[in-house]
């Protein structure tokens, strides 16, 4: 314990403290002395503090810090502080969660946005500060206003509590006044002994006084720190603690925060009145300081009143527009999206307006109306109000999108949100039927392209049921009720072939095209979906068209090639997916995603305009089921191809893409067993290559696969029934291409079971290699077999010809280059570009003399 709350004299504490001094150390027990603890080290304990109270403490501090600089008005380190504060918020977050938003936070909050709003409409002060301060004061301002918007209903509770207990305060302070200043007069006395007193006894009790402790006299009693501490305890709000009387919870919970009165007591609510109210109100609209949130409010309580007073419904639906209006403004930042409450908000709002436009047939509303021809008064004459529901709901539908994007897909709240859809398309439904009795052709089509762009990407499982036959496994009498319903493919139809019909615009019947297209690739009917894609000739102008059509040409393409590959055409499918895939940014051309290795090419404002074209997670297409499919076409192509014109020099690539992975996978010094779905594709065509089909057969059909890519295609078991055919039928080419030089003669019914295909499959496949001269071979019908012709170089031969061919064009290139130099144009020049000297009709290739002019080269 310290001596200063020891008990004796002040003499001898003063000579303990100098024998302490004048005594000295020994030299061999500095050392020791170090180790050993002092007696206030051995009084002290160490205090283990929660998390909780650590961050909370270092939140405090940093608020003392802001709450000395505003007494200073120095606005800098108010901002530094701020920052510092808002950063370790952030890192208490998890504490925050779990305890709730402390209090002594919101206080800060709402107490630094009053003092900024005090500063600034001071404006003798804001001359008066520095350039730092000044501009410090105007960022802070900006900040903690858009900071505030999460903390809105705590900020407006703790402002309605300390308003109730101000005015208590004030109510009782006349009262309180004299009482609370005898009551101090007489805690000083009883606190500190009396200075009278204790002056008069000084000489007379000397010596009892200095026998008393000083700690007596220089801390104040138990009894007294109490009462402090209840009297504070009355003075500030409660928060309804537990703790807590029930007249204080009350306190926090009943009171209500006065509306603002709208008109003066005894004015008489008409339309004019209301219109003139309304029009004060959308004045400060998009002005700087309006309170985006206490405006909604205000548009609330008028239309409360016109509904009491039954001022008409034409009213109504006006108040009800710029109420719609005001929850879109109320984030200014066009990249932001809706808050959960305003997004409900905007909903109800939007089908209370509805159910008034469907309950009332005499309301028309247009853009074209102006302001001055309104009719809103109730009378025999129809209301005629401004507006555009249509707009109302296309922003509606863009705001879900916002909503969607910016929320994270793996999340419970991707999930809530999205069951949001289903009101989203009940609402456009609405509105579709309410056009179609008022609406332009117009306005029809812009309503129809909105419902196609919530249907043409939803597999119709309904649909897929009743064309197997399985629709009578539903169970409960609501899914029947639903699988009764009209197709999806039947709406698409009738949609878009009145925009087809009706729209004037390019842009929404080039959608319309597209996702019709994309509609049909997606239910199988591949006939349907390539023959409208011919037809539209998109792709010859679509380079032309925005960046959201070209994201959605893209979408579709990609799924037309998968709709191919399921229907087993393998060459439509590799030439639909070429584009996207050979690029090597499917990801960005999809619009679902952002590659890293292309952010310095853009700046800030570009990376946010690319951000907002980003289609919502559930829209996305399964790039790993989109690279296997187009990485198994190429292979089922490019294998028997490499085989077919393994000596050729002049062979050209057919995918880049494969050629790089089988490169990739050539160059790895240990082959294991394949892990990713690239891996499985390379072993897959090292098997193939050798002709060994059942080995590419599991390596590109098992459980693994059928986990990634193929289960999830709806119709599993036909795509697998589908790739083992093409395997087979491939693997039979790639097997006859490069062992042909080695047989003579081989049967029809060996391949047959080799490859475990029907005989008339291998006849129609070898007939067909022999008519495109890709094998030099005749069938001998009676003996069913395949008689090899040998005409094929030989390997020697082969590489005499690459020599020819290399010698040629070394010979080729001195001649040209001999020609610039002596100046001289004609000669070779003048000769036939196209072969040069290595133009022949007709040359040594695998399968025989073929012309080299062919299409292939």
């Amino acid at each position: 314990m310290s001596r200063f709350f020891a008990t004796g004299s002040d003499s001898e504490s003063e000579e303990s403290s100098s024998a302490d001094e004048i005594t000295p150390k020994a030299p061999g027990t500095t050392f020791k002395q170090s180790l050993l603890l002092s007696d206030d080290e051995e009084d002290t304990k160490r205090v283990v503090r929660s998390a909780k109270d650590k961050r909370f403490e270092e939140l405090t501090n940093f608020i003392k810090t802001i709450r000395n600089a505003m007494k200073i008005r120095d606005m800098s380190k108010c901002l530094e502080e701020f920052e510092q504060l808002c950063r370790a918020f952030l890192k208490s977050k998890n504490i925050v969660d779990k305890e709730g938003v402390p209090q002594f936070y919101i206080r800060l909050l709402a107490d630094l946005e009053d003092y900024l709003n005090q500063l600034w409409e001071d404006k003798e002060g804001k001359k008066k500060m520095n350039k730092n301060n000044a501009k410090a004061l105007s960022t802070l301002r900006q900040k903690i206003r858009k900071y505030n918007r999460d903390f809105e209903t705590e900020i407006a509770a703790y402002k309605e509590v300390s308003l109730q207990t101000n005015c208590k305060c004030e109510r009782q302070f006349s009262f309180q006044q004299d009482e609370s200043t005898s009551s101090d007069e007489d805690d000083d006395d009883e606190d500190w002994g009396g200075d009278t007193e204790e002056s008069g006894s000084e000489s007379s009790d000397d010596e009892e006084g200095k026998s008393k402790s000083l700690a007596t006299v220089f801390l104040k009693n138990r009894h007294q720190e109490g009462r402090e501490e209840e009297e504070a305890a009355e003075e500030r709000p409660r928060w309804g603690s537990a703790g807590g009387s029930n007249a204080d919870v009350d306190l926090v919970f009943s009171v209500h925060q006065e509306k603002p009165k709208m008109f003066a007591k005894g004015t008489e609510i008409n339309v004019p009145v209301v219109v003139k109210k309304l029009n004060e109100i959308l004045q400060a609209r998009g002005k700087k300081g309006t309170d985006r949130a206490a405006q909604i409010e205000l548009l609330h309580a008028l239309e409360v009143i016109a509904a009491e007073n039954n001022l008409g419904q034409g009213i109504l639906v006006k108040i009800k527009f710029n109420i719609i209006a005001s929850l879109y403004d109320y984030n200014p930042n066009l990249a932001a999206f809706m808050k959960a409450d305003m997004w409900k908000k905007c909903l109800d709002c939007i089908d209370e307006l509805l159910d008034i436009l469907f309950e009332y047939n005499n309301i028309f509303i247009g853009e074209n109306i102006a302001e001055d021809s309104e009719s809103l008064i109730i009378s025999d004459q129809p209301f005629r109000v401004r507006g555009c529901v249509l707009t109302l709901v296309e922003r509606m539908d863009e705001e879900f999108t916002k909503i969607m994007q910016n929320t994270d897909p793996h999340s419970q709240e991707y999930v809530d949100n999205l069951k949001d859809e289903g009101r989203v398309c009940g609402i456009i439904d609405r509105l579709l039927s309410y056009l179609e009795n008022k609406g332009s052709t117009e306005e029809i089509c812009r309503v129809y392209l909105r419902r196609i762009m919530h249907t043409y990407y939803k597999f119709d499982y309904k649909a897929h049921r009743r064309s197997l036959g399985l629709q009578g496994e539903t169970k409960s009498e609501q899914d029947q009720e639903e699988s009764e319903g009209e197709d999806s493919a039947i709406i698409m139809d009738r949609l878009c072939k009145f925009i087809y019909a009706k729209d004037r615009t390019d842009r929404i019947r080039t959608c319309a095209i597209l996702c019709h297209i994309y509609h049909h690739a997606l239910h199988s009917r591949w006939y349907q979906a390539r023959d409208l894609m011919l037809m539209s000739h998109l792709q010859d102008n679509i380079q032309h068209a925005d960046p959201p059509v070209q994201i959605l040409y893209n979408r579709t393409m990609v799924q037309l090639g998968i709709c191919a590959f399921r229907q087993g055409m393998i060459k439509d499918a590799h030439n639909a997916l070429l584009d996207i895939q050979s690029s090597g940014r499917a990801k960005e051309l999809l619009g679902q995603g952002l590659l890293m290795r292309n952010m310095q090419e853009r700046n800030a404002e570009q990376e946010k305009i690319e951000k907002r074209r980003q289609v919502p997670f559930h829209m996305h297409i399964n790039l790993e089921l989109l690279e296997c499919v187009y990485l198994v076409s190429a292979m089922l192509l490019e294998i028997p191809y490499m085989a077919a014109h393994e000596f050729d020099a002049r062979r050209r690539m057919i995918s880049k893409q494969f050629h790089h992975q089988l490169r990739v996978g050539e160059r790895q010094p240990l082959l294991g067993p394949p892990e990713s779905m690239r891996e499985h594709v390379v072993a897959a065509s090292k098997a193939m290559k050798m002709g060994d089909w059942r080995t590419c057969h599991s390596f590109i059909i098992n459980e693994k696969m059928n986990s990634k890519v193929w289960d999830l295609f709806p119709e599993t078991q036909r795509v697998r029934e589908m790739l083992v055919r093409k395997i087979q039928e491939e693997s039979l080419r790639t097997y006859l291409f490069t062992y042909s030089s080695v047989y003579d003669s081989i049967s029809m019914e060996t391949l047959s079971e080799m490859f475990e295909l029907e005989i008339p499959t291998v006849h129609s496949i070898i007939s067909k290699m022999i008519i495109n001269e890709e094998l030099m071979a005749s069938l001998d019908q009676p003996t069913q077999t395949v008689v090899m012709h040998r005409t094929e170089p030989t390997s020697l031969q082969n590489m005499a010809l690459q020599l020819a061919e290399k010698l040629g064009s070394l010979v080729e290139n001195n001649e040209r280059i001999f020609d610039l130099k002596q100046g001289v144009y004609g000669g070779y020049f003048n000769r036939d570009q196209k072969g040069g000297y290595q133009q022949k009709q007709g040359g040594y290739q695998r399968g025989g003399y073929r012309n080299q002019n062919q299409s292939n080269y």
